[in-house]
């Protein structure tokens, strides 16, 4: 009778059968056709989701231009979406909205830096330490509640019209989201992960490094997209309370002078460029939180 014995090589399992050797397959790899399958499929989705989000827009502007083009409402209430795309190229050529755009854009941006940055430290700091977040958390708080526009004479009076105060009052709104995501973040992290940091013998930083940051970071991040949103609320706030130049002072001139589809112009420009900004930081949460395996609908 024949011995059967199993012997495991690098290439896979070779079976000997009364002194035959035979070599098992190694497994398979994915195959090409595989690969353009799931590769095709990905593109399918992709225009599916972009077909899908078009329909709404598309209709309303569509609905819009009609209502527009046969009068029953009047161009100087609601413009058609022509004469928009008309005032927008004008305002282009002339190279007004660029300037305008490029002094919103850096008030944004400076002030998102600092009430960001601002918020992400307070925030790991009162998640960290119960003393922190014993001493500001409810100062902290109770300065949350108080609206933009609430505060916006005290800063003109304080600070007059200049940039200081319109990068502050972005900057107040850019501060609070942050900071309450990143505490609720790190107050959310499940504690039986220090115990197993203890017995790891982790440092301090290698708790916060390893432990702390990427358990905390998906409300770290939707507490980055909350804070572009409002400041880019903040700063049309800023730039309405006076101001001589950015996309906010465009919207206030034009409506002292009935321009109402340069008003629109405005409008479109803030929503282009927050959902810019909000797509970017969406494709940075993708990037970072790929091993979250999360309900998709």
């Amino acid at each position: 009778m024949s011995q059967t014995e199993a012997v495991r090589s690098p290439g896979g399992v070779i079976v000997q059968e009364g002194g035959t050797g035979k070599q098992a397959p190694a497994p398979s790899q994915p195959s090409a056709k595989y690969e353009d399958r799931v590769k095709s499929q990905k593109r399918k989705d992709l225009w599916n989701a972009i077909w899908r989000g078009s329909v709404l827009p598309v209709s309303i502007l569509v609905i819009w231009q009609l209502l527009g083009t046969f009068e029953l409402v009047s161009e100087t209430i609601l413009p058609t979406p022509v004469a928009i795309v008309q005032a927008f190229w004008e305002l282009l050529v002339s190279g007004e909205l660029l300037g305008h755009l490029e002094i919103s854009l850096w008030r944004a941006a400076v002030g998102f830096a600092v009430g960001g940055t601002l918020g992400l430290l307070f925030g790991l700091a009162a998640g960290l330490f119960r003393g922190v977040e014993q001493s500001v958390d409810p100062s902290i708080q109770m300065l949350r509640t108080v609206p933009h526009l609430a505060v916006t004479p005290l800063f003109i009076l304080w600070f007059g019209f200049g940039e200081f105060s319109k990068i502050l009052l972005i900057a107040k709104g850019a501060f609070f989201p942050l900071y309450v995501q990143t505490f609720l973040g790190i107050r959310s992290v499940d504690s039986k992960l220090f115990d197993v940091a203890r017995v790891l013998e982790f440092s301090r930083l290698q708790q916060v490094t390893k432990l702390v940051l990427p358990a905390a970071l998906p409300n770290i991040l939707l507490g980055l997209r909350l804070s572009i949103g409002v400041a880019w609320l903040g700063l049309v706030v800023a730039e309405l309370m006076g101001s001589s130049e950015g996309v906010g002072y465009l919207i206030l001139d034009a409506r002292q002078f009935s321009q109402t589809a340069v008003v629109f112009v405005g409008i479109v420009i803030f929503a282009t460029v927050g959902k810019g900004s909000d797509s970017l930081v969406r494709l940075l949460e993708k990037r970072l939180l790929k091993w979250r395996d999360s309900y998709k609908g």
